[in-house]
């Protein structure tokens, strides 16, 4: 006997992908544009050609900047694995560990309320500015250029 979900979500993946088909056929540009990684234009302080660090310097700052990056994802997933559980917990001492919560001293701007009040009255759309840009680390094959006699 089969199961009742497996027959409500065989149409539904069936049409996703005719969907993606149709996509790809009447417009595939857009769907490449999706998947385009962006990148940032450079800070404005980035070192002069003068002051560039030697490239076993910059090779290792990116090699222990990927190893940091990687330890800090490990962390952030086991504390959120963790936080799932103590979330939900009462405050109190549980086996020696006491579980508590402290109100945030920071703030946030509320911008349901900022909007409410531009539009009130009349001063357009909320101004916004962009995050800072992310800066990520990739390793890549060196490049060996041959020499030419």
């Amino acid at each position: 006997m089969r199961h009742r979900g497996a027959r409500q979500t065989a149409p539904r993946r069936v049409f996703s992908i005719l969907t993606a088909a149709v996509r790809s056929v009447v417009s595939p540009a857009a769907l490449v544009r999706e998947q385009a990684p962006t990148t940032a234009p450079d800070p404005t302080d980035v070192y002069a050609a003068d002051d560039m660090p030697a490239v076993e310097t910059i090779a290792a700052a990116a090699a222990e900047f990927e190893r940091s990056a990687d330890q800090a994802r490990r962390a952030d997933r086991g504390k959120r694995a963790a936080k799932k559980v103590l979330d939900k917990l009462p405050s109190g001492t549980y086996n020696g560990w006491k579980v508590f919560r402290t109100p945030s001293s920071r703030s946030t701007p509320d911008l349901a309320e900022i909007t409410r009040i531009f539009k009130a009255n009349g001063l357009g759309k909320v101004p916004m500015r962009p995050c800072s840009p992310s800066l990520n680390v990739e390793r890549v094959e060196a490049l060996v250029l041959a020499e030419v006699a």
